[in-house]
């Protein structure tokens, strides 16, 4: 056997493809906990055939053999399995990581309803979550909106769509008691952007707050003495450029936030009129009432619709009263975690429906 370097199961697609065409039986042996000192991270994944042919690897050498032999057993029973490796104070070569970490390794043999999942996850068009039942073995591919394969509970794909949201691997446990289920999600997707306009200390404290939520944070500002990257520590990069025509050339998805504090007329009317027919997640302004009230009147007269400007959020954030620029980055954070989630904005205490939106499975 001849172990291959670090790959997800993305970067198996080839191999797993020319297996389901020729109606080859194989398991995906995945890396779903690490502890310690592993070799190899959260994701990576090893696939074995039921000839013994193997793609990928999960500790690059320290634990392949039993994995492999796990594998085979598991496409002959078809029953998924869950393993945990770890190093042997007794024995160095026994088996086990002499590195001195652990790895929890999920094996399960990919049927044809399973490779259905699979499959949508390898196709590179945009953000996808590939989700194991660590019970059933039963897969599901998860885009924002659709969802690919298992039938599982809603709250199930509520949880899945939130890590994928935030580019998130991990393993994840459900509800309570006999409605408890354990998943493991794979996200295959960059974390989300947030694009902040205007370089102001309004701008350093949301950079702060941005990253705490898992956004990559671009500040654009104009203006070379704002754009300094001593000001914007938090922030992942500072682009010198006018706002309009950055936004116009770089990159943005569904998962994307674009908040404009520029507060002044000549920056804002031409980014937010590019903004605001993009298809993002989030558009906000800073500004006061009547600054809002001129902003939309010129948008208006600029071609912008009524239906693009009902996804205007301005004036930026929740009404919590703050003052400061932290205050007001946490009231911009809040409304964007209520849009992405669900949620009312209304304190939990004057509610009474389930504190997770969508987990059905919420004790």
């Amino acid at each position: 056997m001849e172990f291959s370097q670090e790959v997800t199961v993305r970067e198996l697609g080839g191999q797993l493809r020319h297996w389901h065409a020729a109606g080859t039986g194989y398991a995906l042996a995945t890396v779903i906990g690490v502890r310690g000192s592993a070799p190899r991270p959260v994701g990576t994944t090893m696939a074995v055939d039921e000839s013994g042919q193997v793609h990928g690897s999960v500790s690059g050498g320290c634990v392949e053999g039993a994995v492999y032999e796990e594998c085979l057993a598991v496409i002959a029973s078809g029953q998924p399995t869950l393993h945990t490796f770890g190093y042997s104070a007794d024995d160095a070569f026994a088996v086990g990581l002499t590195c001195g970490g652990e790895l929890d390794v999920f094996i399960c043999r990919i049927t044809e309803t399973q490779y259905a999942a699979v499959e949508s996850a390898l196709v590179p068009d945009g953000p996808v979550a590939l989700v194991y039942d660590l019970e059933s073995g039963e897969l599901a591919a998860i885009r924002s909106r659709t969802g690919v394969g298992a039938d599982f509970d809603p709250a199930v794909l509520t949880e899945a769509r939130a890590m994928l949201d935030t580019a998130t691997t991990g393993v994840r446990t459900i509800g309570c008691t006999d409605r408890e289920r354990t998943v493991f999600a794979a996200s295959f997707a960059p974390a989300p952007r947030m694009i902040i306009f205007g370089a102001t200390d309004f701008t350093t404290a949301l950079c702060q707050v941005g990253r705490l939520l898992g956004y990559r944070v671009t500040v654009c500002e104009p203006r070379p003495i704002f754009a300094e990257r001593a000001r914007l520590p938090d922030a992942d990069e500072v682009v010198r450029d006018r706002p309009d025509r950055y936004l116009r050339s770089t990159q943005v998805d569904s998962r994307t936030v674009i908040c404009v504090l520029t507060h002044d007329p000549k920056f804002d009317i031409p980014v937010l009129s590019e903004a605001l027919r993009l298809p993002v997640a989030y558009v906000g302004a800073m500004g006061s009432r009547r600054s809002d009230r001129e902003r939309r009147r010129e948008l208006r007269a600029g071609g912008i619709s009524e239906a693009e400007l009902f996804g205007l959020h301005s004036p930026i954030g929740l009404e919590l009263g703050g003052r400061t620029p932290g205050e007001t980055a946490v009231s911009i954070a809040a409304e964007i975690v209520a849009g992405r989630r669900g949620g009312s904005g209304r304190p939990l205490c004057e509610t009474d429906r389930p504190i997770h939106t969508g987990t059905e499975l919420a004790c």
